[in-house]
């Protein structure tokens, strides 16, 4: 058997389409959006909570949501639960405020091994640092800009 036999185009599509594994679109948007539904959801809930039992201002219930938001994320990937639902719901539970918890608990995780400083200090921030840094170069920028134009 020739291993160098050269296959036409024709081939090699169909070949690829055999290989390929079978998309499931509809169902993986489906779930995360499911579950992202859920997790808002759950954020509105504890925003309904801050506001109406605790008696916490609008501004300051947002905050106190947020917290809230990213502690469970930051708790569920430490018990290794948010890698389960990451794994089902993809993106759904990715875009939530909780996946950037996630995003930051994980490396951290991850590196542990190598001490508080150079592992879990050092890595925490290789995936959400960049997001933090344009954040707050980007509100430094829009604070200097207000500064010199002043506020219209």
């Amino acid at each position: 058997m020739d291993i160098t036999k050269k296959i036409d185009e024709k081939e090699y599509d169909q070949y690829v389409k055999e290989k390929q594994p079978k998309s499931k679109l509809i169902s993986e948007c489906a779930r995360a959006f499911w579950v992202g539904g859920l997790i808002c959801t759950i954020g509105q809930l504890i925003s309904n909570f801050a506001k109406d039992i605790i008696n916490l201002s609008k501004d300051t219930a947002s905050a106190f949501t947020a917290v809230v938001l990213i502690f469970l994320g930051a708790l569920f990937t430490g018990l290794g639960i948010y890698d389960v639902i990451g794994k089902y719901a993809g993106a759904g539970s990715i875009v939530p405020i909780t996946g950037f918890a996630n995003s930051i608990v994980s490396p951290a995780l991850e590196f542990k091994r190598e001490g508080f400083v150079l592992g879990v200090g050092a890595k925490m921030f290789n995936i959400a640092g960049p997001v933090l840094v344009y954040g707050i170069s980007a509100s430094v920028f829009a604070g200097i800009m207000y500064l010199i134009f002043g506020g219209a």
